[in-house]
């Protein structure tokens, strides 16, 4: 471990580093494959792009996990500041989600005369919301329990309800996804029908995207607990991505209410 007496003070300046750049350039290699891929031309530029964007992503990771479980840079001081940049970038997904719901109540609680002055559309025929969508929401919400099950066990010591907890939170995110997929390989209506089929695949959509993120998230935390990184005292990662996941929770509880729940036609699907 590192000594904060050594160098005089417990902040991290963090040394130099290669992947903000090599991330930089592999995030626009993807923007471009997925540019040409959407225009027809070879899927293989995203690919590659993708690829790059997952070796930065491990290689990054692997630099962090090494400066705070080895070398001992994260001082209470240091993780008090990542504390603080977690909660200002769920912030800024809160922001981020809100344009989604703001584009879907400007049409919903004032439908143009173009979509026939009603919500939703004539033609749409909506989901049921008793059936899959509140399926999800059973899953999510027990995916919540699950990982402040795992967080108490942490807290306590307890490594066995840790990995436990754990699992069947990334279990539970796996089956969330597959059963949205499902959901929309069933949907009676497409993305570019109209202005409900768009808001609703960019919110949920993006909910999912969110979903599957954080279950990778939680899936990593999850490899690091068999490895024994984390200690009850010392264990921001793992807090960071129950934090996410909670949000991700949040966020579908909204969406569940006011996208499936409320704007449910008279004769959903």
């Amino acid at each position: 471990m590192a000594s904060t007496e050594a160098k005089g003070h417990d902040y991290h300046l963090v040394d130099p580093s290669p992947w903000p750049a090599f991330g930089a350039v592999a995030a626009f290699i993807a923007a471009v494959g997925f540019v040409m891929y959407m225009h027809d031309m070879t899927p293989w530029v995203l690919i590659v792009g993708g690829v790059l964007i997952a070796y930065t992503m491990y290689a990054w990771w692997k630099d962090v996990i090494r400066e705070g479980e080895y070398e001992g840079h994260h001082t209470p001081v240091v993780q008090l500041g990542l504390r603080y940049g977690m909660v200002l970038f769920i912030a800024s997904e809160v922001m981020f989600f809100v344009a989604w719901f703001w584009a879907y109540f400007n049409a919903a609680l004032f439908p143009p005369e173009a979509i026939g002055g009603v919500w939703p559309p004539q033609g749409i025929e909506t989901f049921d919301p008793w059936h899959l969508p509140f399926a999800n929401t059973l899953i999510l919400l027990t995916s919540g329990t699950t990982v402040t099950w795992a967080h108490h066990a942490l807290r306590e010591g307890d490594r066995k309800g840790t990995i436990q907890g754990l699992t069947l939170t990334v279990i539970l995110g796996a089956i969330f996804t597959v059963v949205q997929a499902y959901e929309y390989s069933h949907a009676a209506f497409g993305f570019t029908d109209g202005i409900y089929a768009s808001t609703f695949f960019m919110a949920t959509g993006f909910h999912g995207a969110h979903v599957l993120i954080g279950t990778i998230f939680l899936l990593v935390v999850l490899l690091r607990a068999i490895k024994g990184h984390f200690k009850p005292d010392h264990h921001f990662g793992f807090e960071a991505a129950a934090w996410y996941w909670h949000f991700v929770d949040v966020v579908w509880l909204f969406l569940f209410f006011c996208i499936y729940l409320w704007g449910a036609g008279p004769n959903p699907v």
